[in-house]
């Protein structure tokens, strides 16, 4: 009967869950669409702000028997997690008079994804449910920064105010916008302004796109084989800090919020000119300078001053292998009628590259504390400017050869240096050197004027372009 009776209750408890959700189901069809958006903003932001905050708060939890923190209550932790979060969207700390502005992109990956999981689950599709998520999620920024405090953002001042507020705007737009709007409708919407651009354009910036693509792929690969070539260093690291189970389990989501970061810093190792982790370091493949690194385990996985030099100066090299792929898809892509095309398009790819990796170099940048450690990043024109350089030039290599109107039209421009390089030389005769010449024969034969090379005549015409 007691098993009866459990049975009875379980199949209660789920009729009237399910009954709870067929009436809230109903009330959402017949609410305005834009109130989906709003609750898929909301939703979004609370998700990504609950997996920040939790392990503060469990941090607190953990060491709240410690007579040192008597004074500090819960709030301050989650204060402290609200801060990291809006971190993550381009805000600033101040944290004892040091200005932290290093992006975790980690949390910013984190939330662009909650964003996209809430809209496609909760959302409409359509541009009302969009912007109206953005809105929802631009207010629980808001309440975020009041929670916060001087912990976060408004303890650095009103730029980093404005700098979070601009970068939850971003964050929302693309996370939002991926699970609302649809990619055929708004190519659709858009066509009016992209179709006045050029094709060649429009083709080179997708080209970019795969270049910077392909390289942070790579990079990524790199990164794996440095913390696994790193592990006995790390594991030093580990000791030397003597953390437990719990504070291990916070390191390791504390390196998951900078392993982003840390991808792009190999691009930038991968493009020559390396990368630092504090004033007066460098990463790069011709030289390795190593200087006091925060405690982070994961920076002990970085290359050590043995592994500069020699071969691992042709690295570079990557980009140009980058940039030789995507020629292949360009070759393919472009049906060029004129031979400058594949030059353009090619031109097009380089520029595109360089512009995405030097935002990407500059979401990666910034300062994690006082002195020396206020400059860690990539140079970020040295970077942009190599990846155009190394792509543009792969893809150039591939594109331009297998062009077959390129080819023709080199063809033909080296017909017409060759024809006028015989004309000039048959024009070098006796009377060029001064010397007298038999008069014309009075039967009225045509002299034929000897060329002074013994060559052939050159036939009228011949300097002309030859047709396809």
């Amino acid at each position: 009967m007691n098993g009866r009776g459990r049975a009875a209750g379980d199949h209660e408890d789920v009729t009237s869950t399910l009954a709870w959700r067929s009436r809230a189901n109903a009330a959402l069809e017949g609410a305005p669409r834009w109130l989906s958006g709003v609750l898929a903003g909301v939703q979004g932001a609370m998700l990504s702000v609950l997996v920040v905050v939790m392990p503060a708060l469990a941090a607190y939890v953990a060491t709240s028997a410690d007579p040192s923190n008597a004074e500090i209550g819960w709030t301050r932790s989650v204060a402290v997690g609200g801060g990291l979060w809006l971190l993550g969207h381009g805000g600033s700390l101040l944290v004892d008079g040091v200005l932290v502005t290093l992006t975790p992109l980690g949390i910013t990956t984190l939330a662009l994804f909650t964003c996209y999981a809430s809209a496609r689950r909760s959302a409409f599709p359509g541009v009302a449910a969009w912007l109206a998520g953005i809105g929802g999620y631009l207010v629980m920024v808001l309440m975020v920064l009041l929670l916060a405090g001087s912990a976060g953002p408004l303890g650095a001042g009103g730029f980093a105010v404005l700098r979070t507020l601009v970068g939850a705007s971003v964050v929302a737009a693309l996370g939002l916008g991926a699970g609302t709007v649809r990619v055929r409708r708004v190519r659709e919407t858009t066509r009016p302004l992209w179709s006045r651009v050029h094709p060649l354009v429009r083709t080179g910036t997708v080209a970019g796109l795969m270049v910077v693509c392909l390289l942070v792929g790579t990079a990524a690969a790199v990164t794996i084989l440095w913390v696994l070539s790193g592990r006995a260093p790390t594991g030093d690291v580990i000791a030397g800090l003597g953390v437990d189970t719990f504070g291990g389990l916070l390191l390791a989501v504390a390196q998951l919020a900078l392993l982003p970061n840390l991808v792009l810093w190999v691009v930038a190792w991968l493009a020559g000119p390396g990368f630092v982790v504090g004033t007066g370091s460098l990463f790069s493949p011709a030289e390795v300078v190593v200087g006091p690194l925060p405690a982070l385990p994961l920076l002990a996985a970085l290359p050590g001053e043995g592994s500069a030099g020699g071969a691992w100066v042709w690295v570079p090299l990557v980009l140009v292998v980058a940039g030789a792929v995507v020629g292949l898809w360009l070759h393919r892509r472009v049906r060029a009628t004129r031979w400058w095309e594949p030059v353009v398009v090619s031109a097009c790819t380089a520029g595109a590259a360089g512009l995405m990796t030097a935002l990407a170099m500059l979401l990666a940048d910034g300062a994690v504390g006082p002195g020396r450690m206020t400059q860690v990043g990539a140079p970020v024109l040295e970077v942009a400017l190599t990846v155009a350089v190394g792509s543009g030039l792969g893809a150039m290599l591939v594109c331009t050869p297998a062009d077959r109107e390129l080819r023709a039209a080199v063809g033909r421009a080296v017909t017409r240096t060759a024809a006028r390089l015989r004309t000039g030389a048959s024009g070098v005769g006796p009377r060029a050197s001064g010397e007298q010449t038999d008069p014309p024969v009075a039967s009225g034969e045509q002299d034929v004027a000897p060329a002074a090379s013994g060559g052939q005549d050159v036939a009228p015409g011949a300097d002309q372009p030859v047709g396809r």
